[in-house]
C-alpha cells in the first residue's frame, strides 16, 4: 500500500526517532492486521454460528455490529483517558485484551455471552487502531515517516481483504469455534511480538476533544468522513450477507463460499496496490473512481451474479473496487489535515468503525425484514451518495 507524503511530525508529538525501528513497524502493522480481522471474522462465520446457537443470520451480524460500534467509541476516547500512559504499555494491555476476548469468543455457551466477549474486541480494535495510526514517526527517521506508515495502514489494508475470507476457509475446515481460537493464538504471538521489540514510547501531547472538535472546521475532513460513512456503512450492509448471498443468489454451494472470499481478498490486493500507485499522483480523482466502482458493482451483482460463474466474476470485480477503500481514504484524510494527522485519523478510525457497525445492523434488519437483494441496493445507492460528496471536493487544491 502507498501513501502519499506526510509531515515529518505530527503536530505536538515528539520528534521523530533517530533509528529505525523496523521490526516494531511490522509488529505493529501484524497488531493492526489481526486486531481488524478478529473485527471482521463472524461474516463468514454468519451460517454456522446462527445454526449452532439457534440465532437467524439477522441476529448472528450483531457480531460484527457491536465491536464495531464499541469501537467506533473507543477510537476517539481511549487517546484522551489514557493521558500520559506509554504507548508501549498500552498497546501491549489492549493486544493482550484481545486474546482473552477471542478465548471467550471460543467458548461461549449461548449468544449473549459471544455478543458480550464482542465488546471487549472492540475496545482493543478502536484503542490500537487509534494510537497506532501516528506511531510512524515515533519509530523510525524523518525520510522513511511515509514507508512506515504505509505498513502499518497495511495491515489494515490486507485484514479489510483478507481477515472474512481465511476466517471462513478456517472455520469451514474446523468449525467456528476453532476459527476464534485461532485468532486468540495469534494475538497472543503479536502481543509476544510488541513485547520484544517495540520501544519504550513516552506519552506525545495529549489528544484534546477540543482539536478533535476543530477537525470538523476543515471541509476536506468533513467530506472524508461522509464519503467513509457513506462507502464503508453501503459496503457492510451488504458484504456481511455476502456468504447468503452467493449461495442463495448464485447457488453456489456453501463449501466453496470460502474459497471464493479468498478470491475477494486477493482482488482487493490487487485494488489496494493499484489504487495506493494512483494516489501518489491524483488523491481526488482516484478516491472518486474507486466509489464509483463500488456503485456499479453491488447493484450489478443482482443484474448479472444469478449463476455461479457470473457470481464469483462479480465478486472480483468488487473486491478489485473495495480493496483501494481503505488506502484511498486514509490518503484523503492525510492530506486534508496535514497538521493534525493524529486527531484526523482518530475521527477517521471512529466513523470508519461506526459505519461496519451500523451498515451490518442495517443489512441485519433488512434481511431479516425485507429481501437479501435489499442490501446489494443499499450499498449502490450509499457508494453513488458517496461518489456525488467526492465529486463536490473538486476544487479543493489540497486533495487533487
Amino acid at each position: 500500500m502507498t501513501t502519499t507524503e506526510q509531515p515529518a511530525a505530527l503536530a505536538g508529538a515528539p520528534q521523530t526517532s533517530q533509528k529505525n525501528h523496523w521490526l516494531a513497524v511490522s509488529s505493529v502493522a501484524l497488531g493492526t492486521f489481526l486486531l481488524v480481522t478478529a473485527e471482521q471474522l463472524p461474516i463468514g462465520l454468519l451460517t454456522s454460528v446462527g445454526s449452532a446457537l439457534s440465532v437467524s443470520e439477522g441476529t448472528a451480524g450483531l457480531m460484527v455490529t457491536v465491536p464495531s460500534l464499541v469501537a467506533a467509541v473507543s477510537a476517539p476516547l481511549i487517546p484522551v483517558l489514557v493521558g500520559g500512559m506509554d504507548r508501549r504499555i498500552l498497546l501491549l494491555g489492549l493486544m493482550g485484551l484481545m486474546t482473552l476476548a477471542n478465548v471467550a469468543s471460543s467458548v461461549a455457551p449461548n449468544f449473549a455471552v459471544l455478543v458480550s466477549s464482542r465488546v471487549l474486541v472492540g475496545v482493543a480494535i478502536g484503542g490500537f487502531w487509534a494510537v497506532a495510526s501516528g506511531l510512524a514517526v515515533r519509530l523510525v527517521t524523518t525520510e522513511n515517516v511515509p514507508r512506515a506508515t504505509a505498513i502499518i495502514f497495511g495491515g489494515v489494508g490486507a485484514a479489510n481483504v483478507f481477515g472474512v475470507p481465511l476466517g471462513t476457509l478456517v472455520g469451514d475446515l474446523t468449525g467456528w469455534r476453532i476459527a476464534f481460537a485461532s485468532m486468540s493464538a495469534l494475538a497472543l504471538v503479536a502481543l509476544i511480538a510488541l513485547l520484544a521489540v517495540l520501544p519504550p514510547l513516552a506519552a506525545s501531547q495529549a489528544v484534546r476533544p477540543r482539536l478533535l472538535a476543530e477537525q470538523f472546521r476543515n471541509p476536506g475532513v468533513r467530506i472524508g468522513i461522509i464519503a467513509t460513512v457513506l462507502i464503508v456503512f453501503g459496503h457492510f450492509s451488504a458484504y456481511t450477507f455476502v456468504s447468503p448471498a452467493l449461495q442463495r443468489l448464485s447457488g453456489i454451494d456453501e463449501r466453496y463460499v470460502g474459497s471464493l472470499l479468498f478470491g475477494f481478498g486477493v482482488a482487493g490486493m490487487i485494488g489496494n496496490f493499484a489504487a495506493g500507485t494512483a494516489l501518489s499522483r491524483r488523491v481526488h480523482r482516484s478516491v472518486l473512481i474507486i466509489a464509483a466502482s463500488l456503485t456499479v458493482a453491488m447493484p450489478l451483482f443482482l443484474l448479472l451474479g444469478h449463476t455461479a460463474v457470473g457470481g464469483a466474476i462479480l465478486l472480483i470485480v468488487w473486491g478489485l473496487a473495495y480493496g483501494g477503500v481503505s488506502v484511498g481514504l486514509q490518503t484523503w484524510m492525510i492530506k486534508a489535515a496535514p497538521q493534525a494527522v493524529e486527531a484526523a485519523s482518530s475521527l477517521w478510525v471512529a466513523v470508519f468503525n461506526l459505519s461496519i457497525g451500523l451498515g451490518a445492523l442495517a443489512g441485519g434488519v433488512i434481511v431479516d425484514t425485507l429481501t437479501l437483494q435489499g442490501v446489494l441496493w443499499l450499498g449502490g445507492a450509499c457508494a453513488l451518495a458517496a461518489a456525488l460528496t467526492i465529486w463536490s471536493a473538486r476544487a479543493h487544491e489540497s486533495l487533487r
